[in-house]
């Protein structure tokens, strides 16, 4: 992928970029295998690529300069405000509107946040994209002072980003490196927008997390599908469900669904999919911790069914030693695991030793970077 802020070295974000793709994978796929050999995994099926350029759904720009001249992207290596609009991880619709909204933002006379004084209110600008091109934009903003010059000419520039279905604005008061506050206002059209991955359609929320790449979330749902389908499954319990991207692709007519989440915004996401999808009697999404979930259900002494698999979608840090524990003393006859971290992927089959690994894939999610996802499949031994 030819990226000219790589090369000027302005931007280093995609550190892999000057490596060839086919070592990219190599290099991924033999860090994966140094992880699982304790395990005696088997063959892994061939890891899916990704395409280098066009990809992320998403962006996430800082904002920069000055009142006069918003920039949207990062702090170069010297300290400059660099733009990042045309950056070519992004389809070229998703660059065209990063620039309208820069562009506009210039002649709203909102001053950017400068961290080290500590004072202006624009802090960032993130960008949402679905499939069908319909996009939802948020700011964040230290204060309230800039809504309504936000607001007030929001119609004018609506009119010409017809895409850009969704407004809203994020309040975050707090000098500390953190993106999001508690408050959000949404100031145009839906508080969501909606994605269809494979068919099954998905809502994101404006704080809800939803997969940056979605060629390569298509590819691992559906996956989890195909994996799951032939095996004597009635009930499954999907941990860290988000959305319930995993659970509503495994589900079939046969089967039931629990999906716990504790983000209450992802689950009022999943059950407004259930809704669409005409399946509510064979669901039941909740807004809990996945932890206090399992912990509850573990010390029942037996008095509750047990699922038939656990598909399990932790954060990087893993599930950690007490959920597999939880896991274990449940027992189900298999558990789905989805890791964007191999590392504690490992830590975490060293407290599941009653399962043995059946399948292994890996899923290029995160290309010109050292990250990516693997699904893998556990059976009961």
């Amino acid at each position: 992928m030819h990226c000219p802020y790589f090369e000027s070295r302005q931007c280093r974000s995609c550190q892999w970029l000057d490596r060839p793709y086919t070592q990219q994978l190599a290099q991924k796929e033999a860090e994966l295998a140094h992880f699982l050999q304790p395990f005696s995994a088997p063959p892994f099926l061939p890891s899916l690529a990704s395409a280098q350029s066009g990809f992320r759904n998403k962006a996430k720009m800082v904002a920069l300069g000055t009142t006069a001249q918003t920039l949207l992207g990062i702090l170069g290596p010297k300290a400059q405000p660099i733009s990042l609009c045309a950056c070519p991880l992004y389809p070229a619709d998703m660059q065209e509107v990063l620039q309208a909204v820069e562009n506009w933002l210039s002649t709203l006379a909102i001053p950017p946040y400068d961290v080290k004084g500590r004072r202006g209110e624009l802090k960032y600008c993130l960008l949402n994209r679905n499939e069908q091109g319909i996009f939802m934009l948020r700011f964040v903003l230290r204060s309230s002072a800039a809504i309504s010059a936000i607001r007030d000419a929001l119609p004018n520039f609506l009119a010409s980003q017809p895409q850009i279905q969704t407004v809203s604005v994020n309040i975050q008061p707090l000098h500390a490196a953190i993106i999001e506050g508690p408050e959000e206002q949404v100031l145009q059209g839906n508080p969501w927008l909606r994605q269809t991955l494979n068919d099954i359609p998905l809502y994101q929320r404006p704080k809800g997390f939803f997969q940056t790449n979605s060629t390569m979330a298509e590819s691992l749902y559906a996956t989890a599908a195909q994996w799951l389908k032939d095996l004597p499954i009635k009930e499954i319990w999907d941990l860290f469900c988000g959305s319930g991207g995993f659970g509503l692709h495994c589900l079939t007519p046969a089967r039931t669904l629990v999906g716990i989440e504790i983000e209450e915004e992802a689950i009022a996401c999943a059950k407004r999919s259930a809704e669409e999808l005409g399946v509510q009697s064979q669901v039941s999404f909740r807004a809990l911790d996945s932890g206090n979930f399992t912990d509850n259900k573990a010390n029942t002494d037996g008095a509750i069914a047990v699922p038939d698999v656990i598909i399990a979608n932790p954060p990087r840090r893993g599930l950690g030693q007490q959920l597999c524990n939880d896991l274990c003393t449940i027992n189900p006859p298999y558990i789905l695991y989805s890791s964007c971290n191999a590392q504690t992927l490992a830590k975490d089959l060293e407290h599941l030793p009653q399962y043995s690994l059946q399948k292994v894939q890996l899923f290029d999610m995160f290309p010109n970077t050292a990250h990516y996802e693997v699904l893998v499949l556990l059976a009961k031994m």
